[in-house]
């Protein structure tokens, strides 16, 4: 593959310059976030941009229209959010989003936290595309199958299979291993490419990789789906306490109702699904904040329609979108015009940004309207 422009995937600090105004995402590595972060995230949106928040489909949180990037890198580094200006790009890290409270083989929080500093800790890894992503997944299956160039995944409490090119490899590394060796996995692809993004784009990327750390496949492959609906509703965690997941239209967060997530004083993640969960809530403080949010178009029923369907961000915020998606999609959900066997995405253009991965059904705008196609697995590349 022979590209003619380096990877321009957007951070807090290399912004991009959409139709509407700079666009940041912001890195939170396993999606986490405290709620001073949030408050934080919250008040930039309001004093910086456009008042939203956007919760993408790696578990990040982008904002529109900053007025001032410079402060908003202030702000982000003030809120611990912005730790490395060197690698800040390279902080793509999905983990299972309940690990520790509901499920799973082994809690991976520590493991996120220590990949997120084993790779802010290696200057070579600076040179990471934006676009490569990392999956530590507690072996519930609902992250490894989001096809991240290097990730682990709990096969039991002392092993993880090491996910290469979004598949098992068939390698099995100890649990106390597995971030030493993704790693040096990803120092491996920095290496050996010239213009790839991805490690499927490298000719025998994972042969290459698992040879250069001295390992070999010993174990019958795993295959993980990807996962199509987020965790949603009254979700009771194994400490006796609960986790509420929470889906918002569209994936957008509004900085008012951000304020009041971060007011009930919990820890927050940010799904992979562009939804959210509260958690460490006793049984009174989480009925209060349903009864609280509720109202806000927060959603706790899993058979919502809104969340079967994702946008890109349309007109008149991207300069090569052909249609307003977001809101006729909006009309469309609101007058019960949809079938929604499968998950719908509505895209301005052929490039489908935001594209969930999994079974999904396109429905792109061209010069003469809708087009639908058929549902398939992969997002376009």
């Amino acid at each position: 593959m022979i590209r003619d422009r380096p990877d321009a995937c957007p951070g807090a600090l290399q912004v991009h310059q959409a139709a509407d105004g700079a666009l940041a995402r912001v890195r939170l590595p396993g999606g986490q976030l405290d709620p001073a972060q949030l408050q934080a995230l919250a008040n930039a949106a309001q004093d910086l941009g456009n008042g939203e928040l956007e919760l993408t489909v790696r578990g990040n949180i982008q904002l529109r229209a900053v007025s001032d990037t410079d402060l908003l890198a202030e702000q982000l580094a003030g809120a611990g959010l912005l730790p490395s200006a060197t690698h800040e790009r390279v902080r793509n890290i999905v983990a299972s989003p309940l690990s520790g409270r509901i499920g799973g083989v082994v809690d991976v929080r520590d493991h996120v936290r220590s990949l997120d500093a084993a790779l802010r800790a290696e200057p070579a890894l600076a040179r990471l595309p934006g676009r490569v992503l990392f999956s530590v997944d507690d072996g519930t299956g609902d992250v490894s199958g989001l096809s991240a160039d290097f990730g682990l995944h709990a096969v039991s409490s002392d092993l993880f299979a090491l996910i290469l090119a979004g598949t098992d490899s068939g390698a099995r590394v100890k649990t106390e291993d597995g971030v030493r060796h993704v790693t040096e996995a990803a120092l491996t692809f920095v290496e050996a490419r010239s213009d790839e993004w991805r490690l499927a784009e490298l000719e025998s990327g994972p042969e290459h990789v698992l040879a250069n750390l001295g390992l070999t496949p010993t174990a019958e492959r795993i295959t993980v789906a990807p996962v199509a609906e987020p965790p949603i509703g009254w979700l009771p965690q194994q400490d006796g306490n609960v986790s509420l997941g929470a889906g918002v239209r569209l994936g957008i967060l509004p900085a008012r109702t951000a304020e009041f997530l971060a007011a009930i004083g919990r820890p927050i993640v940010i799904t992979p699904w562009r939804s959210l969960l509260v958690t460490d809530l006793d049984e009174w403080t989480a009925e209060q904040a349903v009864r609280v949010l509720a109202p806000m178009d927060v959603i706790f029923d899993a058979e919502s329609p809104w969340l079967r369907v994702s946008a890109c961000t349309g007109r008149p915020g991207c300069t090569k979108a052909l249609a307003d998606v977001r809101a006729d999609l909006t009309v469309a959900v609101e007058q019960q015009a949809l079938s929604l066997v499968e998950h719908q995405h509505w895209a301005g253009c052929e490039r489908r940004c935001g594209r969930p991965r999994g079974r999904v059904t396109d429905v792109v705008a061209t010069e003469a309207g809708y087009l639908v196609s058929g549902a398939d697995l992969e997002p376009p590349s």
